[in-house]
């Protein structure tokens, strides 16, 4: 199902079927709290199994790289030169103090390069084993290489707050490789449910409480609360 699909569906469920013109809860609402669930199961998920289901992943296909000083400075350079994403990668989710990137590796999708931690980088040059061997690290939410001499493009797989964000590093497709109303939502059968019932259950139940609109009259009705009824008008 797309993101709009689950969003029409609850906006249903919600509202028994009906629709008019005075819907006071909006769509853009609905998927805002569909991500906000999303990204607690996942990381709950993390937590009790140590994984998460491939159907969560995005694949952010070619993601152009450039050389970069490994200087934080704009005018003093190390003259330690890295490579660096040309676009920063898509805000993922948080697993406890990792990054939720499950690869990064050449474009055939098959090489891998490690992840490290941005805070050993420093050491990368003394590993007699390794030191030569490519390495990644995040910061700032852009991914850099380390021993990447002569690197145009790496490919990358996450798990990402907001999968619409993939869209600007499509290189492929003209208007990017995910959208709302077409691309199906990563996530898998048995979270949608729970997602669709932690959102009925808590959000969409506030809001249905609050406001109840049969009318189709472009006007917002306020609903019985407590067992009083607004009075009406002679």
């Amino acid at each position: 199902m797309t993101l709009d699909e689950i969003a029409y569906n609850l906006l249903n469920l919600v509202r028994g079927g009906r629709s008019n013109n005075d819907e006071h809860i909006s769509l853009d609402q609905i998927k805002f709290n569909i991500k906000h669930y999303r990204a607690m199961f996942i990381r709950r998920d993390y937590a009790k199994n140590g994984f998460v289901s491939r159907h969560v992943e995005q694949d952010l296909g070619c993601v152009r790289v450039e050389p970069v000083d490994a200087s934080k400075c704009c005018n003093l350079d190390t003259d330690c030169p890295v490579y660096r994403t040309k676009k920063e990668i898509p805000k993922t989710i948080r697993y406890n103090f990792e990054e939720a990137i499950s690869h990064v590796g050449d474009i055939s999708g098959t090489g891998t390069i490690p992840m490290v931690a941005s805070n050993t980088i420093q050491w990368l040059p003394y590993d007699k084993y390794t030191n030569k061997k490519m390495k990644a690290y995040m910061i700032e939410n852009y991914l850099y290489i380390y021993n990447a001499e002569g690197l145009e493009a790496i490919n990358v797989r996450g798990v990402f707050e907001d999968p619409k964000d993939v869209s600007k590093f499509d290189e492929c497709e003209e208007g990017g490789c995910y959208d709302d109303s077409k691309s199906p939502f990563p996530i898998p059968m048995d979270m949608l449910s729970l997602i669709n019932q932690g959102i009925l259950a808590g959000e969409l139940q506030l809001l249905s409480a609050s406001f109840s609109d049969t009318d189709n009259d472009r006007m917002q009705d306020p609903k019985t609360i407590r067992g009083v009824a607004p009075k009406k008008q002679s």
